[in-house]
């Protein structure tokens, strides 16, 4: 589970730049809150569950001793530069062909592997220097 802040904004980068699929949203207004659960859409594929506080203002402490969420793309230069394309930062560019990081609205970090062996290394991921944390 994850907490945002604008459950737009999640939702842009879960599914428009990430290709996740909504499996289920669930409003509580007796809560005040939404549940919106992700795949990627696979048979039996693990889900993500964003939660968005209704009237939550306050950013929600960040630290790396969340970890972070992975997933295998087929080609890990190009999920990168459509992922750039779209305004993302590549906080660890993928520089060994095989590893990424990106990070979501609301900083949790997302790590992309490449399926099966690395790719040859190539520019300009080769010498694209870390940007911020990942």
């Amino acid at each position: 589970m994850i907490r945002v802040l604008d459950l737009d904004r999640a939702l842009h980068f879960f599914v428009e730049v990430l290709g996740l699929k909504v499996t289920r949203r669930n409003e509580h207004p007796e809560g005040k809150f939404t549940l919106v659960f992700l795949s990627t859409g696979e048979a039996d594929a693990p889900e993500i569950e964003l939660t968005y506080n209704w009237g939550q203002t306050e950013p929600y402490t960040t630290g790396r001793n969340f970890g972070h969420l992975a997933y295998e793309v087929d080609n890990i230069y190009e999920t990168c530069a459509q992922i750039q394309k779209m305004g993302i930062t590549i906080n660890r560019p993928p520089r060994d062909g095989r590893m990424a990081f990106v990070r979501s609205p609301d900083l949790i970090s997302i790590e992309l592997l490449q399926k099966g062996k690395s790719l040859p290394l190539t520019e300009p991921w080769l010498s694209m220097p870390n940007t911020g944390e990942w």
